[in-house]
């Protein structure tokens, strides 16, 4: 089992790009996610000052 973690040598390279690969992506996801809470209360308040859900018109072929 020593040998596994010892990664012939090459432990201190491949421990490091192992740890890496898993934070990268976890800081990713949590900031993503905190993002769109983000966004989704500032639609609510923006809705909220508006007095309801704003909608723009279709736009018609004519307008195009």
């Amino acid at each position: 089992m020593e040998e596994f973690f010892h990664m012939g040598g090459y432990a201190a390279y491949v421990w490091p790009v192992y740890a890496l690969s898993i934070v990268v992506p976890l800081a990713l996801a949590i900031h993503s996610i905190a993002d769109y809470r983000r966004q989704a209360r500032l639609v609510e308040a923006l809705e909220r000052e508006a007095g309801g859900r704003v909608r723009r018109a279709a736009r018609s072929e004519q307008n195009q």
